[in-house]
């Protein structure tokens, strides 16, 4: 490995550690070389998200993410690489034989963060969630390692199951930002209003709205879990993990009563860490 290709990898692995906590406990039980690849995959949608949302203004986090998509491209395509973390993205590509598609679905579901604040009806979300989330499980796949192509159906179930948790985690944060991502459509069904989001009013109804959210996102997490005997055996382990931490998020969600206007739920580093042990102990081949 060239120092250049190593620096690379050494700064992804500091982007992962320093902005993807989650992303890094479920890292631990890797091999090396996989978890690289991991943090090589993740800077990439850091730097993504970054650019879309450091900025403030639409118009220039829409210029940005088009100059970024070029950059990529670029890369791709020529193996130019103009960003320090985009030599071990390349490397990952390539030695995992990624397909270059997925990378500009990626792209394409942070520019919809750009133009759209609100959906309709899930059909409607659940093609965000595809761009933003499932696209990111298809790229995580030839890392992980699979023989059965029906482990894309079911990885990309696990990348709905952990953006909707994101959504109903976020739902204040997110409305803070002038955005509503659940469906207006079901908001109608149990009358909560677009006014109700926006001034974290937490009334019954929403409470009921919370409930039906999260058993929908249940309902992902368990079409997304025979992915885990469908990869290999050295990366059974951190998959499980990252179902465990973005499931328990969910269950936290629901043992303080759908109260997410109080705050950002999250695992301590305590649950996270027995998160990681049982599912290490579980999975070791």
């Amino acid at each position: 490995m060239s120092d250049r290709l190593a620096d690379s990898y050494r700064h992804c692995e500091v982007i992962a550690r320093r902005t993807g906590k989650n992303f890094a406990y479920s890292f631990i039980s890797l091999p090396v070389e996989k978890r690289r690849a991991m943090c090589a995959i993740y800077a990439f949608m850091r730097r993504s998200d970054d650019i879309a949302d450091g900025t403030g203004n639409p118009a220039l986090a829409s210029a940005g993410l088009k100059q970024w998509r070029a950059t990529v491209a670029t890369a791709l395509t020529t193996g130019r690489c103009e960003d320090a973390m985009l030599p071990a993205l390349l490397d990952t590509v390539q030695r995992y034989q990624i397909e270059h598609q997925y990378f500009y679905e990626l792209l394409d579901g942070t520019e919809m963060d750009q133009a759209v604040t609100r959906y309709d009806t899930f059909d409607e979300l659940y093609r965000y969630c595809y761009h933003v989330a499932s696209v990111v499980g298809l790229v995580v796949l030839p890392v992980f390692g699979f023989k059965d192509e029906a482990a894309k159906v079911h990885g990309e179930a696990c990348g709905i199951a952990f953006q909707l948790t994101n959504i109903l985690r976020d739902v204040k944060e997110d409305a803070q930002l002038g955005r509503i991502y659940l469906p207006a459509k079901d908001r109608q069904c149990f009358g909560v209003s677009d006014a109700d989001i926006l001034n974290s009013n937490f009334t019954p109804a929403f409470v009921e709205l919370m409930k039906y959210e999260v058993a929908r996102a249940r309902e992902f997490y368990t079409k997304a879990q025979p992915l885990i005997g469908m990869i290999d055996g050295d990366s059974r382990s951190t998959l499980a993990v990252m179902i465990g931490i973005y499931s328990g998020i969910l269950d936290k969600i629901e043992r303080n009563g759908f109260a997410v206007f109080d705050g950002r739920m999250r695992l301590s580093t305590g649950e996270k860490l027995w998160i990681v042990a049982k599912n290490w102990v579980k999975y070791r081949e």
